[in-house]
């Protein structure tokens, strides 16, 4: 699970953000002014940094110059949408730029850019008695390989990445078939069908009435 630091004066954007990001899978923290944000860092290990640009203690440019010497990428998240103020911020190390109002599909797409392009997967990642390679995106069950089509193996890792965590049908299409995906939500069935076979997840990957899926770790 990612940190997400929120610097964001505007107590109804942040919160809006922040729910946002929980519902994608994210830890979220806030800050309401750049002296707040400093206190926060001391504390919490953010991965990525939302920032506005019109703080009420000083400017985002000037705590961007402290975030650039802790090596953080950084998404400006401001209502300012000159041209001058975009190269300044680009121009300065940010990662992008994204002009309010924006759309919440749009900013958890772009933050997932971000993440990809500055956190390097671990090579093996281990869930239970499987053994995850993620450069080669293969799986084994108990030393034996598995054969996963594309789809399959992006939906294992989703649900690993949210278990005991109920998803809907609607929230899977989106971050697995992406967000603009038009279809029926039985593909999800389908494809959870398969995986259980596939891994033998028969009884860990709950159906959640009216809702989606859940994978529960085994007791």
């Amino acid at each position: 699970m990612e940190n997400i630091l929120i610097i964001e004066d505007d107590k109804a954007i942040s919160d809006l953000i922040l729910w946002n990001l929980e519902l994608a899978g994210y830890k979220g923290q806030q800050a309401y002014s750049g002296k707040e944000a400093q206190e926060v860092l001391t504390g919490f290990n953010p991965q990525l940094v939302l920032l506005d640009i019109s703080l009420p203690d000083m400017e985002g440019f000037e705590l961007m110059e402290l975030l650039m010497e802790n090596a953080l990428p950084v998404i400006f998240l401001t209502a300012r949408n000159s041209l001058s103020d975009k190269l300044k911020g680009l121009k300065m190390g940010a990662d992008d730029y994204i002009v309010k109002p924006f759309e919440a599909l749009e900013l958890l797409a772009r933050i997932e850019v971000v993440l990809r392009r500055n956190t390097r997967a671990p090579e093996v990642t281990r869930f239970e008695n499987l053994e995850i390679n993620m450069e080669e995106r293969s799986v084994r069950k108990d030393g034996t390989l598995v054969e996963l089509t594309m789809k399959e193996y992006e939906l294992m890792l989703l649900l690993i990445k949210h278990r005991n965590k109920a998803l809907s049908r609607e929230k899977i299409l989106e971050l697995v078939w992406s967000y603009d995906y038009v279809g029926e939500t039985r593909t999800v069935d389908i494809h959870i069908q398969k995986i259980r076979k596939k891994l033998g997840w028969e009884e860990q990957i709950k159906t959640v009435y009216k809702y989606g899926y859940r994978l529960e770790d085994k007791a």
